[in-house]
């Protein structure tokens, strides 16, 4: 499948919908990260997508600047977004600012992980240990919880939100 094809085939999976799990919370100097899942992913898929929420608590700007994992041979943060009718998918190479005060999602059709390269599937029920690095927090890590494919977010968050998602 040509590189293109292989992206939008992977966009059309952040469209499914799918059941919902509860995931843990995980602090990072001043940061707070909840919510982190991620989809199963089909037979020899190589790229999937994580998810998570980040809220700065502290009085100074902080950014995501990495992330990593055993299971994966890379992990980008990227942003999709919607350009008169076109999706666009790019990684933020200067990393994802954390302002101070605000909460920052990580959800399908906006922000997210790109976990490329997967050494195995990913299964429903797994938990996936991943490493995220921080400007000022530094590392920390915590574990994906992988929900069903097609997956909008995890268990136990039934609302319907596009609050990552720039127009």
């Amino acid at each position: 499948m040509k590189p293109v094809l292989q992206l939008f085939a992977f966009a059309a999976l952040f469209a499914l919908v799918g059941a919902p799990a509860h995931a843990q919370e995980v602090k990072a100097g001043e940061l707070v990260i909840t919510q982190a899942w991620s989809r199963a992913t089909p037979g020899g898929a190589k790229i999937a997508g994580g998810f998570l929420t980040i809220e700065n608590k502290g009085a100074a700007p902080d950014r995501l600047i990495s992330g990593s994992g055993d299971f994966a041979g890379k992990v980008e943060i990227h942003e999709m977004a919607m350009n008169n009718g076109v999706m666009t998918m790019r990684p933020l190479d200067k990393g994802l600012p954390i302002e101070p005060g605000k909460t920052v999602k990580l959800a399908p059709g906006g922000y997210h992980l790109m976990l490329m390269d997967l050494k195995t599937p990913l299964k429903k029920g797994d938990k996936v240990p991943l490493t995220l690095e921080f400007e000022k927090a530094g590392k920390v890590t915590l574990s994906l919880d992988v929900q069903g494919v097609g997956a909008q977010g995890p268990a136990g968050e039934m609302k319907h939100d596009h609050s990552g998602m720039k127009k």
